[in-house]
C-alpha cells in the first residue's frame, strides 16, 4: 500500500472536505433491518472503506454499523481465519466488556472459556513462583471477564456479526494503493473504491514498517487435548478445578500457555530473542524447549506446525491521519502491540469503540475530519501506555538470570508462601496498579466524556446539530 502521512495538526471542528461517491450500500441497513425514524434521526450517514478484516478491521465494521454508517471491508484472505492456525488468544476484561455491551456475550461464550487463575513457575525447574486468582469483585469493576479462545474463532465470530449487521466484506481482495486526496483505494484487480473515510486496519503501512530488525520472536502452537492428557506430566495442564493460564519465567525466554478452542486443545506462546540464523519455526521451537520443565518439553514432539512471528519495537507513529484528513489507521497499523501479548487485540477493539462513539454524533460533513483528529487524540496516549506495559511484561517474564531476577523470584515466592495473590491490592503493588489501569479502562466512556465536555459545546457554538445518537435495542441490536 502507498500512503503519505504528514505532520500532526491537533484541531477541533476545522474546515470542510468534499464528499466522495458512495460504495453501493443501501440506506436501509442491509439484512439486519436497521430502522431510522425520520422525525428523530438527524445523524449524517456516510461511507467507510476498511482495509483488512483482522480483529481491528472487523471491530470497526461492527461498531460503525451499530451507529448506522455504511461499511465495506476488503480482505486479501480467501477465508477468514485461514492464517490463524495455531494461534491462541487471550481476551482481557477491557476487550470482553466491549463485546458484551455490543450484545455479543452468547457469541463469545460459544468459543471462549473463562479463566480465574494464573500459575507462575520457573521455566527451567518448574518451581512455583506464585498464583493469582481474578477476584470476582475486581472483574465486576472492570465489567468484563478474562477469557481464552482461538484467534480463528474470534475472527469468524466477528465476521459473521459484521455481515449480519449489514457490512459488506469482500474476501480474496487485495488493496494495492491508497490515494488519500481522493479517498480512493485501488485493488489488485484494477478496480478503484472510494469512500468518505478510508481506514487502514491490521495492515502494513510504509511509515510503520520501517527498516528495523526484530528484537524478539514469538512462537505459537496448539496441541490437541487428547495428546496432552496422555503424557503423565503434561496432563497437569488440565487437572484443575478452574481453567488456568500457566506462565513460565525463564532466562531470556518465557512461555504463556492455556487451554483453548472450547478446551479441546492446548495453546502455548513462547517468547525468545530473535535468531536470524534459524532455518524454521520447528528448529527454533526445539532449541527453546531443550532445557525447560518436562511438562512443557514433552509437548515438543506433539507439535506439528509451530508458527514464528517477529516482534519489532517500533517508535511511536506520530500521525495516524493522512494530510487529507480522511484516511486513518487503527489497531496494529497505528500502534503495533507485541505479537502474542494479552492486549494485542484489545487496543484495536477499543479503537473501534471510540471511533463509533464519535461518529454516532456526526451531523455535518465538516465534522468528519475533526472527529478523526479527536479519535487520534483520545487514543494515542492510551495505546502508547499499553504498548509500554505489554513490552515491559514480556521483558519481565524473560528477565535474564541476574541479581534482579533472583530478587524478583524471592519476592514472588514470599507472597506465595504467605498465601497472598501475586498481583493484588493487598499490598498495592505496582504490578497490580498497572493491571487495574489497563483492564479497567473504558474506551466508550472516554469518547462519551469528550462529547459531553467539549464536542457538544463546540457544535452548539457553531450552530451545528447535536442530536443524540441512534438508540440501540440491547436485545436485538437493532436501531430504533
Amino acid at each position: 500500500m502507498t500512503s503519505q502521512f504528514g505532520s500532526p495538526v491537533m484541531r477541533v471542528w476545522a474546515g470542510t472536505s468534499p464528499r466522495s461517491n458512495r460504495m453501493g450500500l443501501t440506506a436501509d441497513g442491509g439484512s439486519l433491518g436497521i430502522r431510522w425514524a425520520a422525525s428523530k434521526q438527524r445523524q449524517l450517514i456516510i461511507d467507510f472503506l476498511i482495509i483488512g478484516a483482522g480483529v481491528s478491521g472487523l471491530s470497526c465494521a461492527i461498531a460503525l454499523r451499530r451507529v448506522g454508517h455504511r461499511v465495506v471491508v476488503v480482505e486479501r484472505e480467501r477465508e477468514i481465519g485461514q492464517s490463524d492456525v495455531g494461534r491462541g488468544v487471550r481476551l482481557p476484561p477491557n476487550l470482553s466488556k466491549i463485546l458484551y455491551r455490543w450484545n455479543l456475550k452468547s457469541e463469545v461464550s460459544a468459543f471462549a472459556a473463562k479463566s480465574k487463575q494464573i500459575q507462575i513457575s520457573r521455566l527451567d525447574t518448574g518451581d512455583r513462583l506464585g498464583d493469582h486468582y481474578w477476584d470476582d469483585e475486581v472483574l465486576r469493576e472492570t465489567q468484563g471477564e478474562f477469557l481464552f479462545g482461538h484467534l480463528a474463532d474470534l475472527r469468524k465470530m466477528m465476521y459473521d456479526v459484521a455481515v449480519g449487521q449489514g457490512a459488506t466484506v469482500r474476501l480474496a481482495t487485495t488493496a494495492v494503493s491508497v490515494d488519500p486526496e481522493r479517498r480512493a483505494v485501488t485493488l489488485g484487480s484494477g478496480e478503484t473504491l472510494t469512500a468518505d473515510v478510508v481506514i487502514g486496519a491490521d495492515c502494513i503501512w510504509p511509515r510503520i514498517q520501517e527498516a528495523t530488525k526484530p528484537t524478539m520472536c514469538m512462537y505459537s502452537a496448539t496441541v490437541p487435548k487428547a495428546l496432552v492428557e496422555k503424557d503423565p506430566q503434561s496432563k497437569h495442564f488440565y487437572e484443575h478445578e478452574v481453567i488456568s493460564m500457566f506462565s513460565f519465567f525463564g532466562n531470556n525466554q518465557s512461555v504463556i500457555s492455556h487451554p483453548t478452542g472450547g478446551l479441546s486443545c492446548f495453546t502455548f506462546t513462547l517468547f525468545r530473542p530473535h535468531d536470524e540464523y534459524e532455518s524454521s519455526p520447528s528448529e527454533g521451537m526445539r532449541a527453546a524447549l531443550k532445557s525447560v520443565v518436562p511438562r512443557l518439553q514433552n509437548l515438543g514432539p506433539m507439535i506439528s506446525q509451530p508458527r514464528r512471528f517477529p516482534i519489532f519495537e517500533h517508535p511511536p507513529l506520530k500521525d495516524w491521519l493522512a494530510d487529507s484528513g480522511r484516511v486513518v489507521v487503527v489497531g496494529g497499523a497505528a500502534h503495533p502491540i507485541p505479537t502474542g501479548s494479552t492486549q494485542q487485540y484489545a487496543t484495536g477493539l477499543e479503537d473501534a469503540a471510540v471511533l463509533a462513539k464519535l461518529f454516532s454524533h456526526l451531523a455535518t460533513d465538516s465534522q468528519i475530519t475533526d472527529f478523526l483528529y479527536v479519535f487520534q487524540e483520545l487514543r494515542q496516549t492510551r495505546a502508547q501506555a499499553v504498548l509500554t506495559s505489554e513490552t515491559r511484561v514480556i521483558h519481565y517474564m524473560g528477565m535474564p538470570n541476574c541479581p534482579d531476577q533472583e530478587a524478583r523470584d524471592r519476592a514472588m515466592q514470599a507472597k506465595h508462601k504467605a498465601g497472598v495473590h501475586l498481583f493484588s491490592g493487598e499490598d498495592e503493588s505496582a504490578e497490580w496498579a498497572e493491571i487495574k489501569t489497563v483492564f479497567g479502562y473504558d474506551a466508550e466512556d472516554e469518547a462519551d466524556n469528550w462529547w459531553v465536555t467539549w464536542g457538544r459545546l463546540k457544535a452548539r457554538s457553531l450552530g451545528e446539530p447535536t442530536t443524540p445518537p441512534p438508540q440501540v435495542n440491547p436485545l436485538t441490536s437493532v436501531f430504533v
